[in-house]
């Protein structure tokens, strides 16, 4: 009995509900001062388009002399307006903006003042524009500054942790993030650049990280780690025998102590002591140049940071 008094209340509010479904999705006719529109009825159902025009001395608030508006779900795609035909409507104006009118256009002798986006920059100085008898005098063009860059360069294994722009003004700054896996010189996993008059500055390179054990212990270790070229004599040398590079005994300015000279093939990576209990640094000849990544404690040895590329000296230990 319970269930046949349920689908009876069914039956009444049902076809009700439908009904109150339909009229929300229909629209009233609009309200239009100075002009008419058609077809003319009181509602409107869903999906109607209306087209309309203005009487004469006013024009519609939209570019042309007819404009056409829909009924989406219960409501106009935009309210129908006629304005003096001496009137401005909003101009649009690429990469930048300006403070909207309230009835949505300018009258006659109106002005705007337009400032340009980040990154942008007023072309021939021209900052404003005012409505002349129906037509914008002289628009401003925001056009790219020469300081600002445009997308920073593409990089294999990486990508860049904020939004896409098309241009970034100057002094912005991106990050890089290195894909998992990859590391960048001295096992970072990201590296910021900045744009600096136009130009953005040297993008990083993610390399493959391995894992590989050598003496004080297991090491990870990456296939390249900062630059550092070495100077005559003190850790490059030419070619001799099966070793291409050379470090001397000495003191290096990442921390190294060697009491004898290490030789190094080419392609070859060593990992080597730092004089601190479980701190390491990987070492690679390439080239005839001397690369290494900072020393670091072997727990962590694939997080820490890289040192700045600079100049390899040995400090002599006599």
């Amino acid at each position: 009995m319970y269930i046949r008094y349920f689908g009876f209340l069914l039956l009444i509010w049902f076809p009700g509900a439908l009904h109150a479904q339909s009229a929300t999705q229909s629209c009233s006719a609009p309200s239009l001062v100075g002009g008419f529109f058609v077809p003319k009825q009181v509602t409107y159902s869903n999906g109607t388009t209306l087209s309309y025009t203005c009487y004469d001395g006013r024009k519609p608030a939209m570019k042309g002399w007819w404009a056409t508006t829909t009924c989406e779900n219960g409501k106009w795609s935009h309210q129908p307006q006629c304005m003096d035909i001496k009137a401005c409507i909003p101009p649009t104006i690429p990469n930048g903006k300006y403070t909207e009118n309230s009835n949505g256009w300018y009258e006659d002798r109106d002005m705007i003042r337009i400032s340009c986006d980040q990154g942008f920059e007023h072309k021939d100085r021209v900052a404003t524009a005012r409505c002349i008898n129906g037509e914008w005098s002289s628009l401003p063009v925001c056009q790219k500054s020469d300081n600002a860059c445009i997308e920073p360069p593409k990089v294999p294994h990486a990508v860049i942790s904020q939004g896409y722009q098309e241009v970034f003004p100057a002094d912005s700054e991106v990050v890089y993030e290195c894909e998992d896996g990859y590391a960048i010189e001295g096992a970072q996993t990201s590296k910021s650049i900045l744009c600096i008059a136009g130009t953005w500055g040297e993008g990083p390179v993610c390399n493959k990280v391995t894992g590989t054990a050598a003496g004080h212990g297991a090491s990870p270790e990456v296939e390249t780690g900062g630059e550092h070229t070495a100077s005559t004599g003190h850790g490059r040398q030419p070619a001799t025998g099966d070793a291409s590079c050379v470090m001397t005994r000495g003191r290096y300015d990442n921390s190294i102590v060697l009491s004898e000279n290490v030789f190094i093939k080419e392609g070859e990576r060593k990992i080597l002591y730092c004089g601190v209990p479980d701190y390491f640094t990987a070492v690679q000849c390439s080239n005839g140049r001397i690369f290494y990544t900072n020393c670091c404690h072997s727990s962590y040895f694939n997080t820490c940071p890289s040192r700045e590329a600079r100049l390899l000296v040995s400090l002599s230990t006599n």
